[in-house]
């Protein structure tokens, strides 16, 4: 097994931490409790609760019962994952997000999908490459 220098460790930390990859077609349940879903994203639920606060176009559906616990469906997930990409992994600012998302929300979705799919075909050729060794 080969050893990783402390360099090479702290960058694994930093792109685990960032990068969600988060399968909706592997979605079973109609609604996932906040506890899910944070886990789903590896933030705390505060932080779900402060997004819906910022964030309350992309956010406003989210359900809630009596109590107050939050649900969220396979649309707030994606709209979440969007939120995601830009604040955590382009590392935008919450004003930039908003201002970015109010002004280019096609091609935000675009531009996720995009990078999605060359995620995708990067893994295919990378257990193909595998394989044929």
């Amino acid at each position: 097994m080969q050893q990783l220098s402390l360099f090479e460790q702290m960058q694994l930390l930093q792109v685990d931490k960032r990068e969600v990859e988060i399968d909706e077609a592997k979605l079973t349940k109609v609604y996932y409790t906040i506890t899910e879903v944070a886990e789903m994203f590896h933030v705390n639920a505060s932080l779900l609760r402060f997004w819906e606060k910022e964030f309350p176009n992309q956010l406003a559906n989210v359900k809630k019962n009596k109590k107050g616990d939050r649900y969220y469906n396979k649309a707030d997930i994606a709209n979440l994952k969007l939120l995601f990409h830009l604040v955590k992994e382009k590392r935008m600012t919450l004003e930039g997000a908003r201002e970015y998302l109010k002004n280019n929300k096609k091609k935000v979705k675009d531009d996720k999908t995009l990078v999605e799919n060359l995620e995708k075909i990067r893994e295919f050729l990378l257990d193909l490459k595998k394989n044929i060794n």
